[in-house]
C-alpha cells in the first residue's frame, strides 16, 4: 500500500505580502542611492530623507531570501528525491540568469552606458558572480536551490527545535564572520569576504534556514508589540548608523551594515516575523487575491528588470536630476515601480519570455 499524496499547503498570504513590499524595497535602494551617494547635499534634510528611504530597506534582501527558505524546504518538494526538484526549479533560473546577464551587460552597460568592455570585464562576468548591480540575486538563489534537498533532508522529522537550532547556529555563525572580517579591516588587517559566482549563496544560508524555521511563529499582544519596536529600532540604529559615517568608525568596525550584520539580521527577522504574525488571520476576498497572487508572482521579474527601466528613465527630463532631490527621486521610484509590474505583468503571458521573469 503506498502512501497518500502530500496535501498542498494552503496559500500563506502573509509572504505574499511580504514579497511585495521588499520587492519594492528593493526599487528604493537602487532609487535613491544616486541621491545618497551625493557628497554635495549631504547632512541636508532631503539627504536624510533619501537615506531612511533607501537604508530604511536594508532588509528586503535577507527577507527574500527567508521567504524562499519557507516555501522551498517544505518536504513534499523532495517526496521523489532531489532531481524532480531541480528539473522544475533549475531550467527557469538557468534562463534568466543567462537571458538577464547577456541583457545588462550588452544593452545596459555597454550600448547604453557605455561602458567600455575589457578582458577583465568578460571574465568577471562569468566567475564573478555579479555580472550587474542587483543580479548576484540569481547565483544566490540557484546556490541555494542546489543544497535545499540537503538541508531539507537534515532537517526532515527534527521538527521545530531542530530547525531553530540550525537556523540560528548558521546565521550566527555568518554574522561572527562578517563581524570578524570587518573588525580586523578597522584595525588595518584588511580580510574582506569575497563572494564569486559560485559561492554568493554562502552567506545566505542562515536566513534561507530562518525563513523555514520561522515560517509558523505566530506573535500577538505584547510580544507583537516588542518585536514591531525592536524592528523599527534595529532599522532606525541603520539609518543612523550610516548617516553618521564616517564618525563612527569603531561602530562601523564592529557592527557593520551589511546584509549579515548583526542590526540588519535582527532588522531582517523582525520585519519576516511581524509582518506574518500581524497578518496571520488575514483572509483577502477573491478579487484581493487574484490581485495580491499577480502581485507576488511579478515580483521574481520586477527584481530583474527595475534596474534597466530605472536606467532608461534617468536618460529623460526631469529624472536626470533626480539626484539631487528628494521629490523627484520619490517620483522616479513611484514610477519605475508601476512601469516594472507593467512590463512585468505583459512579459508573463508572452512564450519564451515568461521563462526570463
Amino acid at each position: 500500500m503506498t502512501d497518500p499524496a502530500p496535501t498542498r499547503p494552503a496559500r500563506q498570504w502573509s509572504l505574499d505580502v511580504t514579497r511585495v513590499i521588499s520587492v519594492v524595497g528593493v526599487v528604493a535602494i537602487h532609487v535613491f542611492a544616486e541621491m545618497v551617494a551625493a557628497s554635495g547635499i549631504k547632512g541636508t534634510a532631503g539627504w536624510w530623507a533619501a537615506v531612511a528611504a533607501d537604508i530604511g530597506f536594508v532588509w528586503v534582501v535577507p527577507v527574500f531570501v527567508m521567504i524562499s527558505g519557507a516555501l522551498i524546504l517544505q518536504p513534499r518538494h523532495y517526496q521523489d528525491g532531489p532531481w524532480p526538484f531541480y528539473r522544475r526549479r533549475l531550467p527557469r533560473l538557468a534562463t534568466a540568469l543567462v537571458f538577464w546577464s547577456l541583457f545588462y551587460f550588452i544593452v545596459i552597460r555597454t550600448m547604453l552606458s557605455q561602458v567600455p568592455v575589457t578582458r577583465v570585464d568578460l571574465t568577471d562576468l562569468v566567475l564573478g558572480g555579479k555580472p550587474y548591480t542587483h543580479l548576484y540575486f540569481l547565483w544566490l538563489i540557484i546556490g541555494l536551490y542546489a543544497v535545499a534537498p540537503v538541508l531539507a533532508s537534515f532537517l526532515r522529522g527534527g521538527g521545530d527545535r531542530r530547525a531553530l537550532a540550525f537556523a540560528g547556529t548558521v546565521l550566527a555563525v555568518t554574522v561572527v564572520t562578517g563581524m570578524s572580517s570587518s573588525v580586523l579591516g578597522g584595525m588595518g588587517d584588511a580580510r574582506p569576504l569575497t563572494l564569486l559566482a559560485l559561492t554568493q549563496w554562502l552567506p545566505y544560508t542562515g536566513y534561507f534556514l530562518a525563513g523555514w524555521a520561522l515560517r509558523n511563529v505566530r506573535l500577538s499582544g505584547a510580544r507583537l508589540a516588542l518585536a514591531a519596536l525592536a524592528t523599527v529600532a534595529a532599522v532606525g540604529l541603520s539609518v543612523w548608523q550610516y548617516g553618521a559615517r564616517p564618525g563612527l568608525p569603531l561602530w562601523d568596525a564592529v557592527v557593520p551594515l551589511t546584509y549579515y550584520g548583526p542590526v540588519v539580521a535582527i532588522a531582517s527577522i523582525g520585519v519576516f516575523v511581524c509582518l506574518n504574525s500581524a497578518l496571520a488571520d488575514w483572509r483577502p476576498g477573491p478579487r484581493t487575491q487574484s490581485v495580491l497572487r499577480e502581485l507576488s508572482d511579478c515580483a521574481f521579474g520586477v527584481f530583474l528588470v527595475h534596474f534597466a527601466i530605472m536606467v532608461l528613465l534617468r536618460s529623460v527630463e526631469p529624472f536626470s536630476r533626480a539626484g539631487g532631490s528628494f521629490v523627484l527621486s520619490l517620483l522616479e521610484w513611484l514610477v519605475v515601480v508601476v512601469l516594472s509590474f507593467g512590463v512585468v505583468f505583459v512579459m508573463r503571458r508572452v512564450p519564451g519570455l515568461r521563462r526570463v521573469v
